[in-house]
């Protein structure tokens, strides 16, 4: 969701229970003026808050000269003060997949996981090794911001009224790899020049993972996704209006396959 005009693009998603107070509204609007500034950013967007124990965590992301890729993401507990979380890798996703749980509102905590390992001995007989492993709360927070960013950051197509109904009109906003897997028979009826991105109706549990409905008429669209649930995305039809939010725990629903 674009900084820019807070007050007005946040009442798009407000039937899905997003809500800023007006000190919030207020320091968002002033600090990100001053982050925008000084990370030479091209533009920055709000991207929610996530939901801890003891304190949330609002998230912006600053954008470069390549929207898809070019991106970093900041935290904050105040909106005023905010700091940069690092870069996501391999081995911080193998970490924090071990981690369970709320967030507990502390970037410095540090959760503990004990690893066994099964190694030889001289004698030839298996031995276990135990291994603790500290994850910090910033890696998780990163690594979860980039696992809901791959899953249900969308776009849509440039969308009639009639067309903003389908879930087929709007795409995953990052690289395609279903796109690749697709035969040339069905690649011949492709738009080339908006079709270059991954339709959000082949998403697994298909016609399940997304919930879409008509507000204020036909004026707005919304779409909600049913695995991370609080995230809400809002699309004007017949206009460039389009933005999205995120307002939860962090949590992915494992339990959505049983629950259709």
């Amino acid at each position: 969701m674009e900084a820019e005009g807070l007050n007005m693009t946040i009442d798009y998603v407000g039937s899905s229970g997003v809500v800023l107070s007006t000190e919030q509204k207020a320091a968002l609007q002033s600090s990100l003026v001053i982050l925008k500034s000084n990370y030479k950013f091209r533009e920055v967007k709000f991207w929610g808050k996530i939901l801890g124990v003891k304190s949330n965590y609002f998230i912006v992301q600053g954008v470069g000269k390549d929207e898809l890729k070019d991106r970093k993401t900041l935290y904050s507990q105040d909106c005023v003060q905010w700091g940069l979380l690092p870069v996501v890798t391999e081995s911080m996703k193998h970490n924090c997949s071990f981690v369970k749980g709320r967030f507990t509102g502390d970037p410095s905590y540090e959760y503990e996981h004990m690893e066994v390992k099964k190694g030889d001995n001289q004698d030839g007989e298996g031995a276990e090794e135990e291994n603790i492993i500290m994850v910090k709360e910033e890696d998780r927070l990163a690594t979860t911001i980039e696992a809901i960013d791959c899953d249900v950051r969308i776009v849509p197509r440039g969308l009639s009224v009639a067309d903003s109904g389908k879930l087929s009109s709007y795409f995953h906003f990052r690289e395609p790899f279903l796109l690749t897997q697709k035969t040339l028979l069905q690649k011949a009826e492709l738009d080339k020049a908006i079709d270059f991105l991954d339709p959000i109706d082949t998403d697994v549990p298909k016609g399940g993972s997304w919930s879409i409905q008509f507000e204020r008429g036909s004026g707005l669209v919304t779409l909600r996704s049913l695995h991370w649930l609080g995230f809400t995305f809002y699309h004007v039809p017949n206009s460039r209006k389009y933005g999205s939010i995120y307002f939860g725990l962090g949590t992915k629903n494992l339990d959505l396959p049983f629950m259709l």
